[in-house]
């Protein structure tokens, strides 16, 4: 039980380190990350959006309790990485630089596991 409950912690944590940078450059929607958004055919507008989406998803996953919150927030942040990797996909990214997409997904896939290994333990 305490093995499970570590690791949990252990990839949520680091999931939601990794997800904190990028909440906060969208949140500033600076110059750089409006060109790049404009580059994709993507609003400038949704810059704002997505990093308090990705705010509140860091809370649901670090706040003990609300599951169901929890299960929004892992969707979320796949579809978040699963369209980061389409567009730079689509800006034709040299393939080693994709690989960062690859530890994104682990740290969801894997926090996410845990989760459920919590939830049939009996933990929150």
């Amino acid at each position: 039980m305490k093995k499970i409950n570590i690791w949990y912690w252990v990839f949520t944590v680091l999931l939601c380190l990794s997800m904190v940078p990028s909440a906060i450059f969208n949140l500033l929607s600076s110059k750089e990350w409006i060109d790049i958004f404009k580059s994709l055919g993507y609003p400038a507008y949704l810059l704002p959006f997505l990093g308090v989406a990705k705010f509140l998803g860091i809370i649901a996953l670090l706040v003990p309790g609300f599951n169901r919150l929890k299960e929004w927030a892992y969707a979320g942040f796949f579809f978040d990485i699963a369209g980061a990797l389409y567009s730079a996909i689509a800006l034709k990214t040299p393939w080693m630089y994709l690989s960062i997409f690859l530890v994104y997904f682990l740290l969801i896939g894997l926090s996410y596991i845990y989760h459920h290994k919590r939830l049939k333990a009996g933990q929150n």
